[in-house]
């Protein structure tokens, strides 16, 4: 077994209502202005924005609003809640919404103290000495930026997606009602689910010593997710399977279900260059692209995903590990099938040619400067040959 550091300091109320919590635990961190961050009119519509400012209010807590968060959030977004939050005098930021949104309200912390451009941090420029406070009431069961350190966003000039971890970057608390995602589209749920079951992929895949207790968490974890989100593409308003599938997203990414290891990142690191230029919803590039990955990198260590296929989706030992490698794959690609989600960029309308492909390959390795991957470390021609592979 490998040393390891686990932090995650996030406090977490889950159950039915409790959004009407958000102005007491605001106050409980320190906020006296808040402000409320939101996605597009669903917040609205749904009465949850009001209930949420309610609470604030009932709390001493004044508050400004700024909707307007986009899938794949932008940097343009971000810089406007921190111009925002200046003029303002905000002093607590509370994402309302799914991981989009959460993403968007970190770096609007990041961003708030830092007299540079918030971007800095997202390429690399610059680490952060002090954050603004932040919470979260969860809407969408998926990406586990509720408790992770990590936010990804797309830079509107030049289509770039870039991520930033750091411990700061853990939320102050996060409120997670699985009745909030009772309304969400089934497509939209199966995204979720992709979403989170590649976290644990991510981490899965290392090249570092395996470490049992982590392993059957993670596999436990995969296995619920599967049993539910097919729950879910039939009856959306099943609250235990609602409750199984959010939980599961924020064990996902905070590491519990890799706290051996980093983990690989691959599949995400090619997703983000779908997403950047493509604007493909984050679940549905990750399906698209994760075959292709798994197919390229397997010979390094067959035997790891025929355990995979073994413990989640009860497939027969293969006494070729190459084999139960293939069956585990072919098992993953048939589940994100099921969820109506693609296993190819064909599938997920996507046409890039040569150029595109290249143009993708070159922005993924940072133009050069870096290699992606751990379970096998991919270069930009590796990286080339697998988005060619993805395309149908």
């Amino acid at each position: 077994m490998k040393d390891f550091k686990f932090y995650s300091p996030s406090e977490i109320l889950f159950g039915r209502g409790v959004e009407l919590k958000a102005g007491e635990m605001a106050r409980k961190h320190g906020a006296t202005k808040a402000l409320v961050h939101f996605g597009g009119k669903s917040a609205k519509e749904s009465g949850l924005l009001d209930r949420v400012c309610a609470g604030l209010s009932e709390c001493g807590i004044k508050y400004e609003t700024l909707g307007g968060v986009q899938p794949n959030p932008r940097v343009s977004k971000v810089r406007e809640g921190v111009k925002l939050c200046r003029d303002s005098g905000v002093d607590f930021i509370l994402a309302v919404g799914g991981g989009s949104v959460i993403d968007s309200a970190k770096g609007i912390a990041l961003g708030l103290p830092y007299e540079g451009d918030v971007w800095d941090f997202y390429c690399g420029k610059a680490k952060p000495e002090s954050v603004a406070p932040f919470g979260a009431v969860l809407t969408v069961a998926a990406a586990g930026s509720e408790m992770s350190d990590a936010s990804v966003l797309t830079n509107d000039d030049g289509s770039l997606k870039r991520g930033f971890s750091s411990e700061m970057l853990h939320c102050s608390f996060s409120l997670l009602n699985p009745e909030l995602t009772f309304t969400l589209p089934a497509y939209q749920t199966a995204c979720g689910c992709a979403d989170m079951i590649i976290h644990n992929l991510e981490r899965y895949f290392s090249p570092a010593p395996n470490l049992d207790v982590t392993d059957e968490i993670s596999e436990a974890v995969m296995r619920v997710v599967v049993k539910n989100a097919r729950i879910l593409m039939s009856n959306p308003r099943d609250y235990d399977a609602r409750a199984e599938v959010m939980w599961c997203g924020t064990l996902s990414h905070n590491d519990v279900t890799g706290s051996r290891y980093n983990g690989d990142w691959a599949s995400h690191q090619l997703e983000h260059e779908l997403s950047g230029m493509y604007d493909i919803a984050h679940g549905a590039g990750l399906s698209a692209i994760w075959g292709a990955w798994a197919r390229y990198v397997l010979s390094e260590n067959p035997s790891r995903f025929a355990r995979l296929g073994e413990k989640v989706f009860t497939i027969p030992h293969f006494e070729d590990p190459v084999a139960g490698a293939n069956k585990t794959i072919e098992k993953f690609e048939e589940f994100f099938r099921s969820l109506r989600l693609p296993t190819s960029l064909a599938e997920a309308g996507i046409f890039p040619d040569e150029k595109i492909l290249a143009e993708m390959s070159e922005k993924c390795t940072f133009f050069g400067k870096r290699k992606i991957g751990a379970f096998k470390k991919l270069d930009g021609n590796d990286i080339l040959k697998i988005y060619r592979s993805a395309l149908r």
